[in-house]
């Protein structure tokens, strides 16, 4: 399964990409994440592997992510009309997903944030649900962009909201 979702953000591209960058910014935007944390290498870097708890209702997943490419690998300066590119897998509880994000300038005071992602499923289970309920995961994965869009812009924490 695959699809694409997108969002602007009204910040500039650099500051966008540092704050997605940030581990300890991810408890405030990624929703039902319990646990991430780096088994080798440097948060966030590519080669980096790490241990991801998420709790979404009753279900609990947990799975090993590996960064497969962050470019430009220092965020600070990044030439203007340039891209800039998040990458990684996870693999656990009979999936596996990649996610490819990208980050362009729309104008010098907003982002376009893309965001490709694939799911492939093992199990009898696993399979049902990719083919029972593909729109959970599209809806799950813009859920996750909106959160960062209102933590970026408007300092929201999904720790303090009611759902």
């Amino acid at each position: 399964m695959k699809y694409t979702v997108s969002i602007e953000i009204g910040l500039p591209r650099e500051e966008v990409a540092q704050l997605l960058a940030d581990p300890a910014h991810l408890p405030k935007w990624l929703r039902g994440l319990v646990l991430h944390e780096p088994l080798s290498g440097v948060h966030g870097h590519v080669g980096t592997k790490s241990r991801v708890v998420l709790q979404m209702g009753q279900q609990k997943f947990e799975g090993i992510e590996t960064i497969t490419r962050r470019e430009p690998a220092d965020l600070r300066g990044i030439p203007p009309g340039s891209v800039v590119h998040f990458e990684r897998e996870i693999v656990g509880g009979g999936m596996w997903s990649a996610a490819r994000e990208r980050l362009t300038e729309a104008s010098p005071e907003t982002t376009l944030w893309v965001s490709e992602n694939e799911y492939r499923f093992s199990g009898v289970l696993m399979r049902l649900v990719g083919l029972l309920m593909p729109g959970a995961f599209r809806k799950q994965s813009l859920q996750h962009m909106q959160d960062f869009k209102a933590f970026a812009e408007q300092g929201k924490d999904v720790r303090e909201a009611k759902d």
